[in-house]
């Protein structure tokens, strides 16, 4: 599992240091092997094991073409979809049109999720946790939950 929030910073190249500590899980879990991809909902990235987008790629297909929310994410998440890989310094390199999407320069957060990972340019991640207003109601799933 992928928890937690890192501070981390991206060279003028697009290349960044995965920490330590995900670092470790991502060699284990997929060899380094990442499928990095645009987040449908918010500008931001999401960063995949090479194993889970597998999984979740045949859903994504599935959906249908004639809808046009389905293929809004279809297009968003298969046509920026990206095979990166640890190189043997921990490090990845963020293609620019990815970049651009997520509005990425120096100063980055990257967010575990469980499964995945999210990538946000720092301003943007204190923005979202800023929003004090939300997007609406919670959903029921989430009335029972106690933390």
């Amino acid at each position: 599992m992928y928890l937690g929030s890192h501070a981390i910073n991206m060279d003028a190249k697009g290349r960044l240091a995965i920490p330590a500590r995900v670092r470790d899980s991502l060699l284990e879990d997929c060899g380094g092997r990442l499928v990095v991809t645009a987040h449908t909902e918010e500008r931001c990235l999401l960063v995949y094991p090479e194993a889970q987008w597998q999984e979740i790629l045949p859903k994504i297909e599935a959906l249908s073409s004639f809808n046009k929310v389905a293929r809004r994410a279809q297009r968003l998440l298969i046509g920026y979809a990206c095979e990166l890989q640890v190189d043997g310094n921990g490090r990845v390199l963020i293609p620019p049109t990815l970049r651009e999407y997520a509005g990425l320069e120096k100063k980055l957060m990257l967010v575990g999720q469980g499964k995945k990972l999210e990538l946000w340019s720092e301003d943007r991640w204190m923005e979202w946790l800023d929003d004090s207003e939300g997007d609406g109601e919670m959903p029921e799933e989430m009335a029972s939950l106690s933390l």
